[in-house]
């Protein structure tokens, strides 16, 4: 989409059919249930996680950030109307993530190469203090998976105008 159409629609937002997916699934009782926003070439959430993800007494698992830094990051690549699978992730722990308190977690595309597609992310807590961050590779999806998985999850793009009209793609 060109720039010029994009700013005649306005921003785009993503919206998903109600699925079972552990990390953003409402379906999924036991999951983490993250609201994930989605942006040009990136993806965010903010949460409290309850104390059933904890590890060390008050504080979170390290699983389970591993799996919220995996799950914005790839969600970053539907932002660029792409899919993909991890290949690769690196993490690093930089100071504990609390249970029960508000955290941010973002991630982003750094480098686009076709098949491979390069993120970084992290997550911060309310005063911009980073706890973790992460680095992956995906490898992107071809586009009959990508139909699949965007029939699968009921993905509806839209663009509101700047006088708040909806138009559905």
């Amino acid at each position: 989409m060109t720039s010029d159409v994009q700013a005649a629609l306005g921003r785009p937002t993503f919206e998903f059919e109600p699925h079972n997916c552990f990390a953003c699934g409402e379906l999924n009782q036991h999951g983490l249930r993250l609201q994930l926003h989605l942006e040009e070439r990136r993806s965010w959430t903010e949460f409290v996680l309850e104390d059933r993800f904890e590890g060390w007494r008050g504080v979170t698992h390290g699983g389970i950030i591993a799996t919220i830094l995996d799950e914005v990051m790839a969600w970053a690549l539907v932002a660029e109307d792409n899919w993909g699978v991890t290949a690769r992730m690196s993490l690093e722990f930089k100071r504990p993530v609390p249970v029960g308190t508000k955290v941010r977690a973002e991630g982003w595309i750094v480098r686009n190469r076709r098949k491979l597609i390069d993120t970084a992310g992290q997550v911060v807590n309310e005063d911009g203090e980073v706890l973790a961050t992460a680095e992956a590779v995906y490898v992107a999806a071809g586009e009959e998976r990508k139909r699949e998985l965007m029939e699968r999850y009921g993905v509806r793009i839209r663009y509101a105008r700047e006088t708040g009209e909806g138009i559905s793609k």
